[in-house]
């Protein structure tokens, strides 16, 4: 009973957070909401699907790009149509690299996806698109009716609003028949196969909506920062992403939401000289031993600590 309120009672303590929280916590959860979002979109193809991908950080880029790239060059965009382009165009793509990357399986899945997440990189890297490693800064942030997105709150709330329904489609879509189709896929695509499922087009269906919400996490993203460059298509960032529905629990929407927060605030802790001293120059290196440690204690992610803790009692 717990476990089925904690969802809603998480989005309440969100709607009503704005008034509690310093500059520096308010800056902080408002990362973590962003991530939350972009990992949420990978747990649709790899908790749901059964779809490893290494090559997710292409789309949230893409929307990211799109949102700066396609903002006047002065005055404030409109928020909601930046927003369907951003999430709109990297569904394209999204459609593109799915479309081709689908007929494969396994490690070669996971390496094409790489490719073409590496291809999107060196296009904004590379060429006069993306600006080079400068990137491109946002000069005024989107507006739209009564909303400012140079307004914190209109911003957090923005943020938060769009975490919460991302929850709650990915909640629904997974008790819809399309959900239980994509559960059957990644326990047994053959056997789906065999009783009349067009499994092709369930895959590529989830692959372009996880890439339309990534596009979505890339517009948050830029609005957010003001600013974007071609690290954000990187191979480093689908790693990380990937790291946090591990580190949360892969197969739960509620893990891959702790596991955004807690790589957020497990960096923040490692990279602060006040908290651990000189360490903090070694930050990557005691990050990563530390979700190693994490993956070898919780085989389940930290969503499985609960039950992990009951049972030595």
């Amino acid at each position: 009973m717990i476990q089925r309120a904690l969802p809603w009672i998480v989005a309440l303590l969100l709607l009503a957070a704005p008034a509690l929280l310093t500059p520096y916590t308010f800056d902080l959860l408002l990362r973590i909401m962003v991530l939350a979002v972009f990992a949420l979109s990978l747990e649709l193809l790899v908790g749901m699907t059964g779809l490893v991908s290494l090559g997710h950080a292409a789309f949230l880029g893409i929307g990211a790009y799109v949102t700066v790239l396609l903002s006047p060059q002065y005055d404030p965009g409109n928020a909601l149509v930046l927003l369907l382009l951003a999430a709109g165009i990297a569904a394209l793509y999204a459609l593109f690299v799915g479309a081709l990357s689908l007929r494969t399986k396994g490690v070669y899945f996971i390496m094409v996806t790489l490719a073409f997440a590496q291809m999107a990189y060196f296009v904004f890297h590379d060429t006069p698109i993306g600006r080079g490693t400068d990137g491109i800064y946002l000069t005024a942030r989107p507006i739209v009716g009564a909303f400012d997105a140079e307004n914190r709150t209109h911003l957090y709330y923005l943020v938060a609003g769009t975490l919460i329904l991302t929850y709650a489609l990915l909640a629904l879509l997974r008790r819809s028949r399309f959900g239980h189709a994509l559960a059957g896929i990644r326990v047994n695509e053959q056997r789906m196969r065999a009783v009349g499922f067009a499994t092709y087009a369930y895959k590529l269906a989830a692959f372009v909506i996880a890439g339309a919400l990534a596009g979505v996490a890339g517009f948050l993203l830029a609005v957010k920062d003001g600013f974007v460059n071609p690290e954000l298509l990187s191979w480093h960032e689908s790693g990380a992403v990937l790291l946090m529905i591990i580190l949360g629990g892969i197969g739960h929407l509620r893990g891959a939401v702790l596991g955004a927060a807690a790589f957020v605030l497990l960096k923040e802790l490692y990279a602060s000289p006040d908290l651990v001293g000189s360490l903090s120059e070694h930050w990557q290196l005691t990050l990563g031993l530390t979700i190693i440690a994490f993956v070898a204690l919780l085989p389940k992610g930290l969503i499985g600590l609960p039950a992990r803790l009951k049972g030595r009692r």
